[in-house]
């Protein structure tokens, strides 16, 4: 039986239950969502209570996707240590992505890093630990490329990422801004020698093109409709400047429905995709205010109690969802002999 490696240690996958498989466990909000005591201050209290509930809804596991210096993972990694806390204490398994985010927000270190070098980091990060934390991480993701245009920086890091691929076996998971360079990605990765089969390119329901992820599937790879719950949604159009002056600056926001989401996951089934979909809700605090009647209500449960009735309803049978929330993660998680 394959294994998979959590921050505790390495499972059996068949052990994985249910899988979220793209969160962000350290840099949530308290909300409704969670215990009215939750301490604003204890990111580690606060994701055990927004983990509660999950057990209950066939899940078992949560892979924390955060790359080096954003959402909640510190410039150098050594805070992943936490993440083995939260898995004592909630009692579900955690795995740890290990990435560089878009140029702007990726740590000094990284940026200054050859190909070889941030290679070399990663491949550190899965076999023998992330930062000092002495955790391995079990997936590499999510690596990032930015809205319409990829740097020479993330160029670089996504090639180490297949790099680091190849060298152990892992699965790849990546972020895309807004769904642009989706199949650039898959073709960057293909080129440098790696299986698209061990490819998620992530972020595919942010987008509103429909055919977009059948283009993507159609290369080999598999999708991931992995905002769930984030029907509003804003973003700077870059990073926060220091010394910036008094005045207005460009900033992006959308709509996109959970019922358009839940359409285009029951159409990639019905055409056989179900074995190359993933499904998860990229939980942070600030989407989580934005998003009172969703997950800011529900949190980590929005997916089963909510999601998966919309997916029934468009003739999704309950066979397919396990494939979906669970035997599908398990085989991308699983190391490739």
């Amino acid at each position: 039986m394959p294994h998979v490696q959590t921050v505790l240690g390495p499972v059996p996958a068949d052990e994985l239950g249910r899988v979220m498989p793209h969160e962000h466990l350290l840099s949530l909000s308290p909300g409704p969502w969670t215990a009215a005591d939750a301490p604003l201050g204890d990111p580690v209290e606060l994701a055990v209570h927004a983990l509660r509930g999950l057990p209950d809804r066939g899940f078992g596991t949560v892979v924390d996707l955060s790359p080096y210096g954003v959402v909640g993972r510190d410039a150098d990694g050594e805070n992943v240590a936490l993440l083995a806390e939260v898995s004592r204490r909630s009692g579900l398994h955690v795995i740890s992505g290990t990435a560089l985010y878009l140029e702007s927000w990726a740590p000094a270190w990284a940026r200054e890093a050859s190909v070889e070098q941030l290679t070399d980091r990663l491949v550190t990060d899965l076999t023998t630990g992330i930062g000092g934390s002495g955790i391995r991480a079990g997936v590499l993701g999510e690596q990032a490329t930015g809205l319409g245009e990829m740097s020479a920086f993330e160029e670089r890091a996504l090639r180490a990422s297949a790099r680091a691929a190849l060298r152990t076996g892992t699965a790849l998971m990546t972020h895309t801004t807004h769904g642009t360079l989706a199949i650039d990605q898959v073709e960057l990765l293909v080129a440098e020698g790696l299986d698209p089969a061990r490819v998620v390119v992530g972020h595919l329901d942010t987008q509103l093109d429909p055919d977009l992820p059948r283009r993507v599937l159609a290369t080999g790879a598999c999708v991931a409709v992995d905002t769930i719950g984030k029907q509003e949604w804003e973003f700077f159009l870059g990073p926060p400047q220091r010394g910036r002056a008094d005045g207005e600056f460009a900033k992006r926001c959308f709509h996109r429905s959970d019922a358009g989401r839940a359409d285009l996951v029951a159409g990639l089934v019905a055409e056989g995709f179900g074995d190359r979909v993933v499904l998860a809700q990229d939980l942070t605090g600030a989407e989580a205010w934005m998003n009172a009647d969703t997950h800011g209500t529900t949190g980590y449960r929005y997916l089963a109690d909510v999601f998966v009735p919309m997916l029934t309803d468009r003739g999704v049978t309950d066979e397919q969802v396990e494939q979906l929330l669970r035997h599908t993660p398990a085989r991308l998680l699983a190391a490739a002999a």
